[in-house]
């Protein structure tokens, strides 16, 4: 039975599936818009840090303000409306709800979240990929062991990527490559809060009239959010990533069979079976015709003469030798699309994208030239940016995760393009991120849970 056709029967005999939402900001507000035209789906709550701010999406996206009125989460219950307020602790333990939706951004936050849930058997949809990065693989495990079911977001392009790549396997195609879009040239890496409007086309002035943040659009030109979500990837579906960072090889939709392939035949990859990001811009800054940099891609391999005759038959656009065939969907929808996951972990028990390795990781890397005693500012911001590398390349270094290099104070001089490590800075050992992924390198490093 389709998913939709259950959530239908579930509206039906009045079981809908009770969904709890931690954040609403604006991918959690996409997510807001859809939920009244999706049958079998009752927002119980939202916790939020700024109650009033999570009343003001739900008008701008179109909510009836009676539905937001419920005077708790037990009234919630009873009428069908959806209650508001800031204790994501109480809306996580309440026993009514069955999946809760983190979508805060934050990576630290998102760690006690989800943690927090399992201990209450909720099944978790984590938007904020940023926590799944440096600790995804315990997360998943931590989950299991509670019975419940953790999952990457659909609409995020990790999912949607470990869609194509499920898609792939199951019909029987070795997966070549795959991966995401992104508009890149190698200096974008130094950019900043003060130097990203310029990449966008923008203006300050046009930037804060429209409510942009600066920092998150800066998280996704400087390579972080890119290397971020090659790392969900590649630990969700064994796929191998490159061994000094991305490559981000310039190519129009139709030319991607012909770069993702390995060095040896003309291509970019390393071996088969890799990760990798696809760049809309050459190397002069040349924007390339119909590219792929909003959307998602696979690139599989035709083994044998025969299936290779069918790709010439059907007219299947390969690279040159009719070998490499490349699937693609050139959008996502962000958090238009979160109910997919919502409604596969609630209704099939399963996630639309979660960790089964450790096969890669996001570094903090120096943007400039760092002193002892500057604070570190995470993902977009003025001193660090997310470079991807092997996970054993990073235990090995005692590589510092992005996730974790929010507001830590280095401790010794960092040259610029070196990445940071643990002994590079002074940490705060309390929080539970900081414990899950120390435990996770611990559980996961020697020997390394890999799939093939």
């Amino acid at each position: 039975m389709s998913l939709y056709a259950q959530l239908q029967r579930r509206q039906s005999e009045g079981k809908p599936i009770r969904v709890g939402l931690i954040g609403a900001g604006k991918f959690g507000s996409m997510y807001l818009a859809q939920i009244p035209r999706t049958p079998g789906v009752h927002l119980v709550g939202i916790a939020d840090l700024s109650p009033d701010a999570a009343r003001t999406n739900l008008a701008r996206v179109g909510w009836n303000d009676e539905r937001t009125r419920a005077r708790s989460l037990d009234d919630a219950i009873k009428s069908g409306a959806t209650h508001i307020g800031s204790d994501w602790q109480a809306l996580v333990a309440h026993p009514s709800i069955d999946v809760v939706v983190e979508c805060t951004g934050n990576p630290i936050a998102a760690v006690a979240h989800c943690l927090a849930a399992f201990a209450q058997r909720k099944h978790v949809v984590n938007v904020t990929v940023e926590a799944d990065a440096f600790c995804g693989p315990l997360l998943a495990r931590r989950a299991a062991e509670a019975g419940v079911v953790y999952s990457l977001a659909f609409g995020d392009q990790p999912a949607l990527i470990c869609d194509l790549v499920d898609w792939a396997r199951t019909c029987g195609f070795p997966v070549v490559a795959a991966g995401r879009g992104h508009k890149w040239r190698p200096h974008f890496s130094a950019s900043t809060p003060e130097t990203v409007w310029g990449y966008y086309g923008l203006t300050p002035e046009q930037a804060e009239r429209g409510g942009l943040n600066p920092k998150m659009f800066n998280s996704f030109l400087d390579g972080s959010k890119p290397s971020i979500e090659s790392t969900a990837v590649a630990n969700a579906t064994g796929l191998t990533v490159p061994s000094n960072g991305l490559l981000y090889p310039p190519a129009s939709v139709e030319d991607i069979p012909f770069v993702t392939r390995p060095i040896s035949e003309g291509g970019v990859l390393e071996r088969k079976g890799m990760v990798e990001v696809i760049s809309s811009l050459e190397a002069n800054g040349r924007q390339i015709p119909y590219d792929i940099r909003m959307g998602v891609w696979v690139t599989v391999e035709g083994e044998t003469e025969y299936i290779r005759n069918c790709f010439e038959e059907y007219n299947a656009h390969t690279d040159p030798s009719g070998r490499y065939f490349t699937l693609y969907k050139r959008w996502h929808l962000i958090g238009l699309e979160v109910g997919m996951s919502v409604a596969s972990v609630a209704l099939r028990g399963e996630a639309t994208g979660v960790a089964e390795c450790w096969n890669a990781d996001v570094v903090a890397t120096a943007k400039r030239d760092l002193k002892a005693g500057e604070l570190l500012d995470g993902e977009g911001g003025y001193t660090v940016w997310g470079k991807l590398l092997p996970a054993e390349t990073s235990v090995a270094i005692g590589g510092l995760p992005l996730g974790l290099a929010h507001g830590v104070k280095v401790t010794r001089p960092v040259k610029k393009g070196q990445s940071l490590s643990w002994a590079d800075v002074a940490m705060d050992n309390a929080t539970d991120a900081y414990k899950v992924r120390r435990e996770m390198e611990g559980l996961f490093a020697a020997p390394r849970l890999k799939t093939a």
